[in-house]
């Protein structure tokens, strides 16, 4: 199908969407932004024919006012049909739009007090929530740490090219949860994986056969523990534990 001569964009389109490389979410998103330029630009038109004016009028009516997210979401699409198609050209017209996170909220100090004081707590979740707060790195780089990397006197670690810093509520804690363990991954696993669920080596404790703690898994454990303190009662999310600055 690319560089197709006499092709019409529907059948552009149905071709595109239906390779056996692309997943199912990436087919509805992908789908969501060409029908859209069918019925706009007309499923018959010829592919060769189609200018980046005419795509760029057609996305103004579509999503002109919509928010930037939505606008690249879309202009990825077409981005993307235009490079299978040979027509690389039908975007030009379409900038990319400045995308703005919304400020993440931090958990206030009175909820962090009530955290750090709860006595049931497992060694594992008081170190990796007290480095996060600490160090305010994010949750994949520390989860990403190994044991190897730790420099426990200067209370710092090695993540990839640069450092995550603690102070002395992690400090307190990391020596007990280390245990004598000199190799692999610092947060590990509740329980060694199942023959069909092997990691990779580099996430492997090679002295307890354990893999390393997940960031989904991490997640969920602290949502269910901060119900009880987050006002809406869903839970915080591990990135709120960074500290106010």
């Amino acid at each position: 199908m690319p560089g197709a001569q006499g092709v019409t964009l529907g059948r552009a389109a149905r071709s595109f969407l239906g390779r056996d490389d692309l997943d199912a979410e990436t087919i509805r998103s992908y789908g969501q932004t060409l029908r859209r330029l069918c019925l706009t630009l007309g499923d018959q038109t010829p592919l060769a024919s189609l200018t980046a004016d005419q795509v760029a009028r057609a996305f103004a009516m579509a999503w002109g006012e919509a928010a930037a997210k939505t606008w690249n979401r879309h202009r990825s699409a077409v981005r993307s049909f235009g490079a299978w198609t040979s027509s690389d050209h039908l975007a030009a017209g379409l900038d990319r739009r400045a995308e703005t996170r919304p400020r993440t909220e931090t958990i206030g100090s009175a909820q962090l007090q009530a955290l750090w004081s709860r006595p049931d707590l497992p060694l594992r979740e008081r170190t990796l929530w007290r480095l996060l707060h600490e160090s305010a790195a994010g949750v994949r780089t520390v989860l990403s740490l190994n044991v190897e990397d730790l420099d426990l006197d200067d209370r710092r670690a090695r993540a990839g090219d640069t450092w995550v810093s603690w102070r002395s509520g992690t400090a307190r804690l990391l020596p007990d949860l280390v245990g004598g363990r000199t190799r692999g991954p610092l947060f590990l696993a509740d329980r060694r994986p199942g023959p069909s669920r092997t990691p990779a080596r580099a996430d492997l404790c090679p002295e307890t056969g354990r893999g390393r703690l997940s960031y989904e898994r991490a997640e969920y454990l602290f949502k269910q523990a901060t119900k009880p303190l987050e006002p809406a009662g869903n839970g915080y999310t591990l990135r709120q534990l960074k500290r106010r600055t």
